[in-house]
């Protein structure tokens, strides 16, 4: 069986390629793969030709394959992508100016279960390998053209799965796209959404290579959290919230909290009061979602003016944003990843 390399670290590629290549060779391996974002083990024209032969005997780049693309009237491109054993996954581009975000995911379904998300429809099959997330990146960055460098790529790990159930596959793959001779992404450009698995947080912050932290907040009591979300009825609101006061922040970072609004629900002034409660004294800001709508959820999107009237009272206190909608005509949206095949 052919051993993927995508989502090895440079002394794995080593020790794959064994005591007889001088450790330069898995350098350039390493460098083909990660920077030069290479499909074709054979096409590594800094190895010698018998070395990329015996490469494609024994192993694979590791690459997702591209099963359906999905274009958005808005520019957004939904990749339905089939991983080796045929199970399925979907990343998400989103251009917007001269900035890029790619937004991938950590597992195969989710087993979060939260009540206006489509993924949670799904369940889990299994969580995501280190390769199969990095490779998802390096997937849609060839195919688009994308480059790493200057600043204007983003990774959001918010695609399907609840990443800090996979969390040493995440926090590998985090440090191969940060790694400067590797992927080489900013520390600034990663985020990780998680709907608040507790003792996770505090594990994560005490990884020396780590991306940015979002946590998915969504009501604004205990009972209200419960009921959209039963993974509160684990990991309590209180709980969530201490460990977000403890988690330990560098220099230049916030903890975003994401609010996915739902009319009559969780959008009242009321609410929006409460949030500010929860979240004073913290060094954070507030992505607020109006609901993304789907077959087989039961809530509604709030109007704009409802939206905008929770973030002005949200952002007296906190800077509080509105995140557009993207890529709703092709189920791409926050919260809609079901693996639609129509």
């Amino acid at each position: 069986m052919q051993q993927p390399l995508v989502g090895m670290e440079l002394p794995e590629i080593r020790e794959a390629l064994g005591p007889e290549q001088p450790s330069y060779r898995a350098k350039q391996i390493y460098d083909a793969l990660y920077r030069g974002q290479t499909s074709d083990l054979v096409q590594i024209r800094t190895l010698p030709q018998n070395l990329r032969q015996d490469l494609a005997v024994h192993h694979t780049v590791g690459l997702p394959e591209i099963d359906r693309v999905y274009d958005s009237a808005d520019g957004t491109r939904r990749y339905l992508l089939r991983l080796s054993d045929g199970l399925t996954i979907e990343t998400v581009l989103m251009p917007e100016g001269e900035r890029d975000t790619i937004c991938i995911s950590s597992q195969v379904g989710c087993p979060v279960d939260c009540k206006f998300c489509m993924t949670a429809l799904l369940g889990l099959e299994r969580s995501l390998t280190a390769g199969e997330i990095v490779g998802q990146v390096l997937l849609v960055a060839r195919e688009n053209r994308l480059r790493q460098d200057g600043g204007r790529l983003n990774i959001v790990m918010m695609g399907q799965g609840e990443p800090l159930l996979n969390l040493a596959n995440v926090v590998k793959a985090t440090r191969i796209l940060l790694d400067p001779p590797g992927f080489a992404l900013s520390p600034r450009r990663i985020t990780v959404s998680t709907a608040g698995i507790v003792p996770k947080i505090a594990e994560l912050g005490r990884e020396a290579i780590r991306p940015k932290l979002a946590i998915s907040l969504n009501a604004s009591t205990e009972e209200s959290r419960q009921e959209l979300m039963p993974i509160t009825r684990k990991y309590h609101l209180k709980d969530l919230m201490a460990a977000c006061r403890e988690y330990p922040l560098r220099p230049w970072e916030k903890l975003t909290f994401e609010y996915v609004l739902l009319k009559g629900v969780n959008d009242s002034d009321a609410d929006a009061r409460r949030v500010v409660k929860l979240l004073a004294n913290l060094n954070c800001k507030v992505n607020l979602i109006a609901l993304n709508p789907g077959p087989e959820i039961p809530y509604e999107t709030p109007g704009p003016e409802r939206v905008a009237a929770f973030q002005q009272i949200v952002r007296r206190a906190v800077p509080c944003f509105v995140r557009k909608p993207r890529g709703l005509d092709i189920y791409a949206a926050c919260g809609q990843l079901k693996r639609s095949a129509e």
